[in-house]
């Protein structure tokens, strides 16, 4: 049955932004999140979706495939996952196994950074899957490389676990984007100014950091800080 979910404190992002936000091509993140069909030569092939998106029986905004701050944070994993050479088989069967111990959103919680490898192992011996899967050790490499040391850099949590909040530039805090404020955008985290409107502000005003800055009352560092991290996802 279709409901109407509240949007505060629950983060809204269209694909595109979601795409620019966690560096994977918009194609990619619409054929995960929306699943995609192809012709075989046994006919039409279906494949799912990863997972059932916040919004997804939202009577108004359900079929336009907008993500929560959660399926945000599920995405960031799976697009570090696949850069490391995960495939897709892999992840799509580690999410219902994690499903299953974790939760609906398993990836984006603290519990996946310690269960994270018996989770690939588990895996093994899932029914119907090709053998190329039971690839355990490559698994543990590949988890060892990414989830111990990067795999949430940034991202806080709250006390049962679930990412609260995520800091998008490495080792600084000066830019956060929190689903209690401002629907999860990228914000200044001492104020609620939006990073996109302290870069075209720069830009409006011809690279006049200083103007820009007194006229939304952050510092210049700040305002450097957010053109610099719009320039990163325009990259």
């Amino acid at each position: 049955m279709s409901q109407r979910h509240s949007l505060v404190g629950t983060g809204l992002y269209s694909t595109y932004e979601a795409s620019r936000l966690v560096g994977v091509d918009l194609r990619s993140v619409r054929r995960w999140l929306k699943g995609s069909s192809r012709r075989t030569k046994h006919g039409i092939r279906t494949t799912p979706p990863l997972w059932l998106l916040q919004y997804w029986d939202d009577e108004e905004i359900g079929d336009r495939y907008v993500l929560g701050f959660k399926d945000l944070m599920e995405l960031r994993v799976v697009a570090k996952l696949v850069a490391q050479g995960v495939s897709l088989l892999t992840i799509r069967a580690a999410i219902a196994i994690a499903q299953e111990q974790i939760g609906p959103y398993p990836l984006q919680s603290r519990r996946f950074l310690t269960d994270g490898k018996r989770i690939f192992m588990d895996i093994v011996g899932v029914g119907g899957q090709p053998s190329r899967l039971l690839d355990v050790q490559a698994r543990q490499l590949v988890l060892d490389a990414v989830i111990r040391p990067s795999l949430f850099d940034g991202v806080e949590f709250d006390g049962e676990g679930n990412s609260l909040r995520w800091f998008p530039v490495p080792n600084e805090r000066v830019i956060v984007l929190d689903p209690a404020r401002c629907f999860g955008k990228p914000i200044l985290l001492r104020t609620n100014v939006a990073t996109d409107t302290l870069s075209l502000s720069h830009r409006a005003e011809k690279g006049n950091t200083e103007f820009v800055a007194r006229i939304w009352r952050v510092t210049p560092e700040e305002v450097m800080a957010a053109v610099a991290f719009e320039e990163g996802l325009a990259a």
